[in-house]
């Protein structure tokens, strides 16, 4: 088998400036959006159990050591190694009774054992535990044919954390290991950050809600409830949802109102250059601004991040597998700067290509692609679509993510390496 070379080029090669006019690269637009975009502001407390989803305003620490006190492993006998002398076997006389959640009073001395279970606190003086497996037991007297080491199933008081120690920093999304670990350290109340209100207007009077009744000329709605699902975490809470109008004046009421009760208003559509694209014109009626407008990206070109007001604006284009596409790489970005979320996204990492390309050069395309396996290398192969379709909505349900394509690469063999960006999960 051939060991293709990495594609040696300047990042996706999406910022080459002879190719891309006014256009920025992904990067650039991605940190243009760190630098801009701030956490909102407020935060609550909220018990630990109403917590998963939000994302923590302060750090978690540690109240007290875990475990507590050097605890038992496993169900069994606690035994003071010390007093095996000689070869073996030994008999060692059963002198007390220690379950989980109970004070032992018992202090094993001389050749006695106490019959413990999973969780119960060590008596004083015990160093081991032996499981109940491999002893014999006779009377008030079990009998060990072999020797355990000190420390044998013992949960050692602060072994999982130091008392103090900081559990979980600010950022995290707090999914359930992360409660776990807030439960674990003590921690009934945390402080998170409040929700993000996201405002979401679709334009387009061809569109109509997904299931109704439509004209020869009219669409269902793919655009809200895909990215309705998008934003369906604890951590957002849609404020308002509506179609926009396709006139000027109509886009600036609807932006204004939204603008004024969200952190984050999104559109789609309308953000091209055409004489029915009013949303770009729209924001600079309100006054609004463009941290950018346009990636050299192959779909989703016209994507656009900017602010109306105190709001910040998310502008992707119509068609819904641009829209899905641009949200995953610019509006998750987006978001976990507006909710001050640290939780890394998935990153990208190289894949194989199962068969060969062949594209137009000028801009990275991020290509739908669905992992298929490994090679005999191990590396991961990669199956997709001869080209990107902007509105083949079907296509999505079976991939697992993007393929970034170089904007100068116009033709690959397969088993080339390409990066791989896999699809975010709400």
């Amino acid at each position: 088998m051939t060991l293709h070379q990495a594609i040696a080029s300047p990042g996706c090669g999406c910022d080459r400036q002879d190719m891309l006019h006014a256009l920025v690269s992904i990067d650039e637009a991605l940190a243009r959006i760190a630098a801009h975009a701030s956490p909102v502001g407020r935060t609550e407390a909220l018990q630990v159990g109403s917590a998963p989803g939000r994302i923590l305003a302060l750090p978690i620490r540690s109240r007290s050591m875990a475990p507590a006190f050097d605890n038992a492993a496993m169900d069994g006998y606690a035994i003071k190694t010390s007093v095996l002398t000689g070869p073996g076997p030994w008999a060692l006389r059963v002198v007390a009774r220690v379950a989980a959640g109970q004070d032992p009073s018992t202090v094993l001395d001389g050749v006695s054992a106490a019959r413990i279970f999973t969780g119960a606190p060590i008596p004083t003086g015990a160093d081991a535990v032996v499981m109940q497996e491999d002893v014999i037991r006779d009377g008030d007297f079990i009998h060990l044919s072999r020797r355990p080491v000190s420390g044998l199933n013992i949960r050692v008081a602060g072994s999982d954390m130091a008392e103090g120690a900081t559990v979980l920093e600010k950022g995290r999304r707090l999914g359930p290991r992360e409660i776990a670990a807030c439960a674990a350290a003590g921690a009934g109340i945390l402080r998170v950050r409040r929700r993000l209100r996201v405002a979401l207007l679709v334009t387009g009077d061809e569109v109509r809600r997904a299931g109704g009744a439509r004209e020869a000329a009219q669409i269902w709605d793919v655009n809200t409830p895909m990215l309705t699902a998008s934003l369906a975490c604890a951590g957002i809470e849609i404020v308002a949802s509506a179609q926009g109008a396709d006139n000027l004046a109509g886009l600036v009421h609807q932006l204004s109102e939204m603008a004024a009760q969200s952190d984050l208003v999104i559109t789609t559509g309308g953000i091209s250059v055409g004489e029915e694209d009013h949303v770009k014109p729209a924001v600079m009626a309100l006054g609004g601004e463009t941290l950018f407008s346009g990636v050299a990206i192959k779909p989703g070109k016209p994507v656009s991040v900017g602010r109306i007001g105190k709001a910040h604006w998310l502008g992707l284009p119509g068609n819904p597998v641009s829209a899905f596409v641009t949200f995953q790489v610019f509006g998750t970005a987006l978001i976990r700067a507006l909710t001050g979320e640290v939780t890394e996204a998935p990153a990208r990492r190289h894949v194989v290509t199962g068969t060969p390309i062949r594209r137009k050069a000028g801009r990275c395309e991020l290509r739908p692609a669905t992992l298929a396996g490994f090679d005999a290398l191990g590396r991961e192969i990669v199956s997709f679509e001869d080209a990107t379709h902007s509105a083949r909505v079907g296509l999505l349900s079976i991939a697992d993510g993007l393929m970034f394509l170089p904007s100068d690469a116009e033709c690959l063999p397969a088993g080339a390496l390409v990066e791989f960006q896999p699809f975010c999960q709400s």
